[in-house]
């Protein structure tokens, strides 16, 4: 099955260490992203990166336990994309949101057969 819309891609960038009421704030946002049936979300660990304070965090050899960058996007369509925005602003203390406009091509096998 293929389908094709438009819609928007939601990157928020948070440290790995961020939590929300003792749990891992990116866990709860990529759970929270799924119960409000967007299209798709991802979470990515960065190497190294910046954030709201100006310091930088990065994966050293010795240091592997470093609050690094970590990248979630997900894609959806605008009225869940915001609708889900709107759910887990209260839990973002610091970090950096961008919402881009996108062409969504979701393919999937039809497992009626």
């Amino acid at each position: 099955m293929n389908e094709d819309y438009t819609g928007q891609k939601l990157c928020i960038f948070i440290g790995e260490d961020d939590k929300y009421d003792g749990r891992a704030l990116y866990e709860l946002l990529l759970e929270i992203a799924l119960e409000n049936g967007l299209s798709g979300g991802t979470v990515i660990r960065g190497r190294e990166g910046f954030g709201a304070h100006g310091e930088i965090h990065s994966m050293k050899i010795l240091r592997l336990s470093e609050n690094l960058p970590l990248i979630l996007e997900f894609v959806g369509r605008n009225h869940k994309i915001d609708a889900y925005l709107d759910q887990i602003k209260p839990m973002l203390s610091e970090g950096l949101v961008t919402k881009t406009d996108v062409q969504i091509n979701k393919f999937r096998k039809d497992n009626d057969l």
